[in-house]
């Protein structure tokens, strides 16, 4: 069956894309794992623990092992969902060949599903022991939030109810990419949880989110076709549109508030510097369809990342401004 299946999928690409398919057959082994994992995704991993990390840092409970096991975590989680999504929409067949977004590894027929399932499961319980070790360090409160984190990402796109096909994958975002990440890593190292690390934890959540209504904007069409419901298909192209729109201007509104009302200083409007970025993408967004998406999604993850990076800057003031 699933011969047959690949046989199709590598028939039609050739034809529909050939240059494509004749590229991607030149790829090694270690290469097509590296487009499985969708590197251009990992941002949206980096950006909040560095934030939480910055947090911790300007409450002087900075600790360098369990920000580092923050991050790899995120990361093995991250690739984890990738991989995940990879695998169940071609097991749920709402990948096809007409697609507008990267490539598919398992529907493509370059990657068996069985060693995409693995590779997830590799990911996730990397990303479990990592968790242990952050459990150790950080109480039970770690180990909750490690067990509903692996189920969030296996529940993403597989189980009974996959949260992306039911509108749900832009709060699941910016809940385990935003608060919890944030929030998780400012825990660990201080043992206890701010109002700042919340309030710090919008944004990259926000602009996280960002980047995943980018994507369901760009399969908007085929999603529906495939009875996948996302909220894009939900609100239409035009609401969702405004969606985008309005969950990178919310961004920069909180530093701004967090400057009114004095919780930080004037290295807070770091971020300010990405406004001629984000700019740029709600012009595209408005313009661009289909696959001219891609660029768009990948810009908004660079932006989510540099946005973060300056906002963790402002956070711990330049390191006390020098």
């Amino acid at each position: 069956m699933y011969t047959k299946v690949v046989c199709g999928n590598l028939f039609s690409s050739f034809f529909l894309h050939p240059q494509k398919a004749l590229s991607l057959k030149n790829l090694s082994k270690a290469q097509l794992w590296w487009l499985a994992i969708r590197p251009k995704t990992l941002p949206a991993a980096v950006g909040p623990i560095v934030v939480g990390t910055a947090v911790a840092i300007a409450n002087d409970h900075f600790l360098l092992l369990p920000a580092l096991g923050c991050l790899l975590g995120a990361m093995l989680l991250q690739i984890g969902v990738n991989l995940a999504n990879d695998y169940f929409d071609f097991k749920n067949k709402v990948d096809s060949d007409e697609r507008k977004g990267p490539v598919r590894v398992t529907q493509s027929g370059l990657i068996p599903p069985g060693q995409v399932k693995a590779g997830m499961t590799i990911s996730l319980t990397l990303a479990g022991l990592v968790f242990v070790y952050l459990a150790y360090v950080g109480g039970w409160p770690i180990v909750l939030v490690g067990f509903f984190s692996v189920l969030a990402a296996l529940g993403y796109s597989g189980g009974p109810f996959p949260l992306a096909s039911n509108g749900l994958g832009e709060l699941f975002v910016f809940i385990f990419f935003g608060l919890v990440a944030v929030g998780g890593t400012y825990y660990i190292q201080a043992k206890t949880l701010s109002p700042m690390a919340i309030l710090a934890a919008i944004p990259p959540g926000l602009l996280i989110t960002a980047i995943m209504v980018v994507n369901n904007l760009r399969d908007i069409e085929t999603d529906k076709k495939a009875g996948k419901r996302t909220l894009a298909v939900m609100l239409g192209r035009d609401k969702t549109i405004f969606e985008y729109k309005l969950l990178i201007w919310l961004s920069y509104l909180i530093p701004v508030i967090m400057l009114i009302f004095r919780l930080a200083d004037w290295f807070i409007l770091l971020p300010i510097l990405t406004l001629p970025m984000a700019r740029s993408l709600i012009k595209t967004i408005t313009s661009e369809q289909s696959e001219q998406l891609n660029k768009l999604l990948a810009s908004t993850a660079r932006l989510s990342l540099v946005f973060s990076l300056l906002f963790s800057l402002g956070l711990i003031g330049i390191m006390n401004k020098l």
